[in-house]
């Protein structure tokens, strides 16, 4: 077919020829649209009123909430761990097995009283540096920095020997090797800053340890006293009061007496330095509960209160007293 008389004029227009001519009015269209546009990496919802200095610190902030409400859980959910101090026997001469052993154990009450409130319970033993067989480097500040409260538990006579006084009878010498431990224990705990709370013997180690007395023998030294110890063991009982203004006293409101075991035969005679009295013997008036005032929990409970149920009508119910040292315990953990 031949070429048509217009095939000539046909011009062959490839798209990188094609030009659009720009206009002065062309350009301002296209920067007028580019301004109205957000600035790319702005998010929409920002305060226009932010700057990089308040949007940090609220970033800041927002970290620092997270990590302390993390830390927080871990405070409240890890169980508190409370050390007990060990009871000591002694080998008997002539003995074999066990009983010519020196054995370290606690009284099962006491362990399942602390535990009752759903912490973890661990018995502190003695430590020997110096050991022959097993020499260690633990020391009881160890266990002072590691455990968040102390128990000392009763058990053997306080040694006169350390409060500076002789026995007045042989059988009242006490246990001058389980002093030794536990007045070490107890110094190094409040060194810490951890609470401590002790138990009938615990009560008048921790008088002792800031340079108290103790009467060797209630009925030898104050004979118009109650019976404090007896055959009936736990089963003795006797009301105490809580004088005005003690911690006690406020804790038990609306109880000015309570009604509590008594199985000691030795007790506060003059009070260590910065002591005060949190409960007395009625109507003896012996001293039968004590606090440290520069500490923020060091108490000592001449009573029993292991040996007291929980929730009890007859017998006064002590769950206020250890959980009132748990409480301490947990904020002064860290």
């Amino acid at each position: 077919m031949g070429a048509g008389p217009d095939d000539k004029d046909i011009i062959d227009v490839q798209p990188e020829d094609v030009h659009v001519q720009e206009t002065p009015q062309r350009r301002a269209s296209d920067h007028e649209r580019r301004a109205q546009r957000p600035e790319v990496g702005t998010p929409r919802y920002l305060d226009p009123g932010d700057n990089v200095f308040s949007l940090w610190g609220r970033v800041i902030m927002a970290r620092y909430r997270r990590v302390a409400a993390a830390v927080t859980r871990h405070i409240i959910q890890r169980p508190l761990h409370i050390g007990v101090s060990a009871r000591i026997f002694h080998p008997e001469a002539g003995a074999k097995g066990l009983r010519s052993k020196n054995l370290q154990y606690l009284e099962e009450s006491i362990a399942q009283w602390v535990m009752s409130r759903d912490v973890l319970v661990f018995m502190i033993p003695t430590v020997n540096t110096d050991g022959l067989l097993h020499p260690s480097n633990i020391r009881l500040r160890d266990y002072a920095r590691h455990l968040d409260g102390l128990v000392l538990q009763g058990g053997a006579d306080v040694s006169p020997q350390s409060y500076s006084e002789t026995p007045t009878r042989p059988e009242w010498s006490g246990d001058r090797a389980r002093d030794m431990y536990e007045l070490e224990l107890l110094h190094e705990f409040v060194e810490a800053g951890k609470p401590v709370l002790g138990i009938c013997r615990g009560c008048q180690l921790i008088n002792v340890a800031f340079g108290g007395t103790l009467y060797q023998d209630i009925a030898s030294d104050v004979p118009d006293s109650l019976a404090h110890v007896n055959d009936e063991y736990d089963r003795n009982r006797h009301e105490i009061s809580f004088p005005a203004g003690s911690s006690l006293s406020k804790l038990f409101k609306g109880h000015p007496t309570g009604l509590v075991n008594s199985i000691h035969h030795q007790a506060v005679k003059t009070l260590g330095r910065d002591m005060g009295v949190e409960a007395l013997s009625v109507p003896d008036n012996m001293v039968e509960a004590i606090r440290y005032r520069k500490a923020p929990f060091v108490m000592g409970l001449q009573w029993h209160p292991e040996f007291h149920s929980a929730g009890g009508v007859e017998l006064l119910d002590c769950t206020a007293i250890l959980d009132s040292f748990l409480r301490v315990a947990r904020e002064t953990r860290f």
